[in-house]
């Protein structure tokens, strides 16, 4: 019994191990990147850039009530976990008039947690769907200017999603509306590019102590 448990540590256990680590769709690889060049957010609001921080991006269009549930579901499930990350933030964009809806909604998201990094950007309907056009996916605003899916950005303005998605191929966006989707899918794709960075400053920051011997 002992010669079978000491196997067990030394060759099982690293498996599970790595089979666990390694579970996630894009096994902690670098994030696809499918759109570059996406028009900067602070062209619409000096206040906040998509430069250097990593950017979840929303439409909610003008209605607000109707996109609640949506709103809810991201603040619980990836705002939540994590907001702390000093580069990281949330953008919603919202079509002028809206103001007094937002600031409602923003008294309910914070019950939950600090919405320090929840930015509301306002603009017109024309500049909504430009900034929505260019992020070049397969996905339309409706009606209201509003879409369930929410997108990651990165630091450098392009969009990142999958480009072999069991289920839709090619992966733009999350649909808020699904607690599966952002459960399932979207942290999973949010640590990654998450430690794709941290892995990048980490490299860079050797680099330099090595470049000062």
């Amino acid at each position: 019994m002992k010669k079978v448990f000491v196997l067990v540590v030394l060759f099982v256990l690293p498996v599970v191990a790595y089979l666990f680590f390694a579970s996630g769709v894009n096994n902690f690889g670098k994030l696809p990147t499918l759109t570059e060049g996406i028009s900067d957010i602070s062209t619409l609001d000096a206040k906040v850039s998509f430069k250097n921080k990593i950017s979840i991006l929303g439409f909610l269009g003008n209605d607000i009530e109707g996109r609640k549930g949506a709103a809810f579901n991201l603040n619980q499930k990836i705002y939540k976990r994590f907001f702390e990350f000093n580069d990281f933030q949330f953008i919603m964009v919202v079509p002028k008039g809206m103001e007094d809806e937002v600031e409602v909604l923003k008294k309910e998201l914070s019950t939950l947690v600090s919405v320090d990094k929840w930015h509301f950007v306002f603009t017109d309907s024309e500049n909504v769907q430009l900034l929505f056009n260019s992020l070049q996916t397969n996905l339309q605003l409706d009606e209201n200017l509003a879409t369930p899916y929410v997108f990651i950005v990165d630091k450098e303005l392009s969009l990142r999603g999958r480009t072999d998605d069991k289920d839709e191929g090619t992966k733009y966006g999350f649909n808020a509306n699904s607690v599966a989707d952002l459960n399932n899918k979207m942290e999973d794709d949010v640590k990654i590019i998450l430690a794709e960075y941290r892995m990048a400053l980490k490299k860079n920051a050797a680099l330099r102590k090595e470049n000062e011997k």
